[in-house]
């Protein structure tokens, strides 16, 4: 959060204010010109600070941010102007405020969209609520005057979501396999220490291919457009392995690796990439910014406590049996009692009714199995009576 406190008497209370824009931060109290530690590359910090150095405004300093690498001269121009009259107007508020009061705050959703996404790539924004629109439009007027027009509102009856097909896109994204033109397909793995990425030719056989070797590149063609797409839409962050189908010709791995190269310098995202192992893998690191997009709408199921497996209802009847084997000692009377899910009720009362028997007759205890539908499937417990 940015703030300009005021203090009992009108003065400002802290020296170290920043505002930060899309390219750069701006420092109003302090006469500084900065470049990103993250900005690694000697030329281009050199090229950005002659740049930033020369559209630096009379008073307050400017700190470049590491998405600014390879922006030119018009973006940053753009981002210090709004800072600069955004100040100004911070300014005018604290003439005559009376403390305490809030002079500044960080942007909120929509605002924050607009002045971190809103790039020239974005065709418009469309939003279907006035009042936000209209705060929206304001905001834009300052911040990049030629782009009003591009805000629009959306004021038709279906829901905008479904007009733009937004809830198919984010299932598409959030789903583990991703389908491609020709038929192959992707399956994405997210863990905690990477992200396994898997390409499978799936029903394409290469119709009309000279040879299987054809098949495969196309197929692996496909796989890196759609990869680099899932990567930033997903935002997927820190190690990536990418199981490619193998090639055989060192020029289609070649072939294969230049062009996911070329897509990758379009993410903002940093991202480094290793040469294609014999085996098809590729090796690769995105810098991670924010929370993935799957770990932001998921969260880890509740019954299989986040490992997508239960185990099966005859693995669990077999452990009951088991069970009955170590603690029928302890539990008193002449019967067993056994509480269960009804699916795994319904195995020990009908295809392992046999072991069960069998059960009862080296125990020489009745076993009752009792089906407990607020029951866990993987729960069970035992009861003498």
């Amino acid at each position: 959060m940015t703030k300009d406190p005021i203090g009992t008497k009108g003065a400002r209370c802290s020296s170290h204010i920043s505002l930060p824009g899309r390219y750069v931060v701006y420092l109003p109290t302090v006469d500084h010109v900065g470049i990103s530690k993250r900005i690694g590359n000697d030329k281009e910090r050199a090229r950005l600070r002659e740049a930033i150095e020369a559209m630096k405004p009379p008073s307050g300093g400017l700190i470049v941010r590491t998405v600014a690498e390879g922006l030119t001269k018009k973006g940053l121009k753009q981002d210090v102007g709004y800072l600069v009259r955004l100040w100004g107007e911070i300014a005018k508020k604290r003439e005559g405020a009376r403390s305490p009061y809030m002079l500044s705050s960080e942007l909120d959703l929509v605002l924050k969209v607009a002045r971190d996404l809103f790039t020239d790539e974005v065709d418009e924004v469309v939003i279907d609520d006035k009042q936000q629109y209209e705060r929206l439009c304001r905001f834009v007027e300052m911040f990049a005057p030629d782009r009003i027009k591009d805000v629009k509102l959306y004021d038709e009856e279906e829901p905008i979501f479904d007009e733009y097909g937004i809830e198919d896109e984010i299932q598409r994204a959030l789903s583990r396999k991703v389908p491609l033109p020709s038929g192959g397909y992707l399956i994405i793995d997210q863990a905690e220490a990477l992200t396994a990425i898997d390409v499978n030719t799936g029903r394409f056989v290469g119709k009309g291919s000279k040879d299987m070797e054809e098949t495969i590149l196309k197929t692996n063609l496909e796989a890196v457009n759609e990869i680099a797409y899932q990567l930033r839409f997903r935002n997927i962050g820190g190690l990536i392995i990418l199981d490619l189908i193998d090639m055989e010709q060192h020029k289609n791995r070649e072939k294969v690796r230049r062009t996911l190269e070329e897509l990758l310098h379009k993410d903002k995202a940093k991202t480094t990439l290793n040469r294609i192992s014999d085996l098809g893998l590729i090796e690769m690191t995105r810098k991670r910014t924010r929370e993935s997009l799957g770990r932001l709408l998921h969260e880890p199921c509740f019954y299989c406590d986040g490992t997508g497996q239960l185990q099966s209802k005859d693995t669990i009847a077999y452990e009951i049996l088991r069970e009955i084997r170590r603690k029928r000692s302890n539990l008193p009377g002449y019967s067993v009692v056994v509480n269960a899910h009804p699916a795994v009720a319904d195995v020990l009362n009908g295809p392992e009714k046999a072991a069960v028997q069998d059960a009862e007759n080296r125990f020489m205890r009745k076993i009752m199995v009792v089906p407990r539908k607020e029951y866990h499937l993987e729960q069970f417990d035992l009861q003498g009576k």
